[in-house]
């Protein structure tokens, strides 16, 4: 598979690009702000046709980018109906805009167990509530790939304090991910990659991360 990370943004939000090399069919994971120039300039280069916009969830940074390039490239947007509003009005989750950032629509919502093709690549849906009521995470099986949003980072865990935040859902969120095979690659929201093995403490993660 190709998988092209870009990190753009206030907060140096990780923007993903992910293609199947026999299809060269392509789906970008939450676009950030500013990302899709560099987005569109890699999909140029690698030749892909991409057929969808996946969000892990819907706090502003993941999706700045958005609206701009689903109009561009005429492509359908997938997010979890629990976080769908904050996307149609940005800023209805709580949290302080301190951008403007265009709302876009939805065209299908992600449920626990969706399988997404993209050509060939097959992503599993694994619904993560805790930071936000619609995160998801996007399990790639046969690669052994997980794109984690922001549930799980390296060495830590996306913030829990969040108006919409559902502290006690990550930890069953989290226990979800321990269950994954300890090689599974991580590609998260922010920050460098990790992989499940590494991040030994999921077990314990209610007893170190609990306020």
């Amino acid at each position: 598979m190709f998988i092209t990370k870009f990190s753009f943004g206030p907060l140096q939000t990780n923007a993903i690009l992910i293609g199947c090399p026999i299809t060269k069919k392509g789906a970008i994971i939450d676009p950030s702000l500013g990302s899709s120039a560099a987005i569109l300039q890699k999909i140029a280069e690698l030749g892909l046709t991409v057929e969808k916009i996946l969000l892990t969830h819907s706090h502003w940074d993941h999706f700045a980018d958005a609206a701009s390039l689903k109009k561009k490239l005429n492509v359908p947007l997938y997010i979890h109906a629990l976080d769908a509003p904050n996307l149609i009005k940005p800023g209805s989750d709580g949290l302080p805009l301190f951008f403007p950032i265009e709302g876009v629509s939805v065209d299908h919502f992600l449920e626990e167990g969706d399988l997404i093709e993209i050509g060939l690549l097959k992503a599993e849906v694994i619904h993560t509530p805790g930071h936000s009521p619609g995160g998801v995470c996007f399990y790639f099986r046969e690669e052994s790939l997980l794109i984690s949003g922001d549930t799980l980072f390296q060495g830590s865990i996306g913030k829990i304090c969040f108006p919409t935040s559902e502290p006690e859902k990550m930890w069953t969120s989290l226990d979800k991910l321990t269950k994954l095979p300890s090689e599974t690659r991580v590609v998260p929201g922010h920050g460098g990659d990790t992989s499940i093995g590494r991040e030994s403490w999921l077990s314990r993660a209610k007893e170190i991360f609990s306020e």
